[in-house]
């Protein structure tokens, strides 16, 4: 039985193109290698990771170098290999799922469980957003009670996406500020 051995992605590479029957795969890859790994270093957390997921891309260009007809163009392929690559092993993940007897919810908050509380507090937070000018009013029910983008906001009042921005944020410090809206610590 044979130990595995673990070795960084240049070693294996660099291991890999002294045994190849293409010698221009073996320029390239002692060329292009160090900025393909940063590449790969970019699309994943762990340097291992970014080795591996290299030495894999560079397998699928090996496999495909015949078929590869502008050499040009290489960096493109072996950058769609590491992407494509690297996406198959996020959709390969394996999601862990437990059977159970009873669901974990969350235990209720204490006070906000009682629907007469939260309806006070909607009916004291239309009361208080009424209370707001009718230009800051008409931008904080858009972005939040019609969960417009800001953009959308601005398109529909017929402003710039900077006065959304401005006036949704005054409109928020005063209802941060409404003495109804405070909530009473225990």
């Amino acid at each position: 039985m044979t130990t595995p051995v673990c070795t960084r992605a240049s070693e294996a590479a660099a291991a890999a193109t002294q045994t190849l029957s293409y010698p221009s795969f073996a320029s390239y890859v002692r060329a292009r290698q160090p900025v393909l790994l940063r590449t790969a270093r970019s699309l994943t957390a762990n340097p291992s990771d970014a080795e591996d997921l290299l030495q894999t891309a560079l397998t699928k260009t090996y496999v495909a170098w015949e078929r590869i007809e502008d050499h040009r163009a290489l960096d493109g392929y072996v950058r769609r290999a590491l992407l494509n690559t690297r996406t198959s092993q996020w959709r390969k993940r394996k999601v862990d799922e437990f059977a159970c007897d009873e669901l974990p919810e969350p235990e209720p908050a204490p006070g906000g469980d009682d629907p007469a509380e939260r309806q006070a507090l909607r009916d004291a937070m239309w009361r208080a957003v009424m209370r707001l000018p009718a230009r800051q009013r008409a931008m904080v029910v858009l972005r939040y009670y019609e969960d417009l983008s800001e953009a959308q906001t601005a398109a529909v009042l017929g402003v710039s996406v900077g006065t959304v921005k401005s006036a949704v944020s005054r409109a928020l410090g005063k209802l941060r500020e409404d003495p109804e809206l405070r909530v009473s610590g225990p």
